[in-house]
């Protein structure tokens, strides 16, 4: 398998963060009111861990194929910024045969790095996926 497809979302907004909000509930004002988030310490709002870690997750999907996809694992390491375009990408690790010979699991890793005042790693984390043996249909 070839390494992932580079894939840019982005840049994100205020506006992204407040839909994610609502989405998932999260109305923590760190992440939508300035003068919150200023006198907090940030420099400005910035984007829920879960927003990023689902724009991964989505990309995971669509590279390995949703009905391949077995796991997923993230670990934060930086904060989205409004204006950051995550740059998303992974690499298979390694790969092996299932005793019986019916499927083939695939070891990954995938990232997420942010674009937009410093390049930086934002996100990372792996992801197995399992396919048939015979190199059947990713979807």
């Amino acid at each position: 398998m070839p390494p992932a497809p580079a894939r840019r979302v982005g840049p994100l907004t205020r506006t992204d963060f407040v839909r994610y909000a609502g989405a998932g509930g999260d109305f923590n004002p760190i992440h939508h009111d300035e003068t919150f988030a200023r006198a907090a310490g940030y420099p400005s709002v910035f984007g829920h861990g879960l927003l990023t870690a689902g724009v991964l997750g989505g990309y995971a999907a669509a590279w390995l194929g949703r009905r391949n996809l077995r796991g997923l694992s993230v670990r934060y390491v930086d904060q989205v910024w409004p204006g950051d375009v995550l740059v998303l990408g992974g690499e298979v690790l390694a790969s092996e045969a299932v005793a019986d010979g019916t499927e083939v699991r695939v070891s990954l890793t995938v990232h997420s790095e942010a674009r937009g005042r410093d390049p930086r790693l934002v996100l990372s984390g792996g992801a197995t996926a399992t396919y048939p043996a015979s190199g059947g249909e990713r979807a």
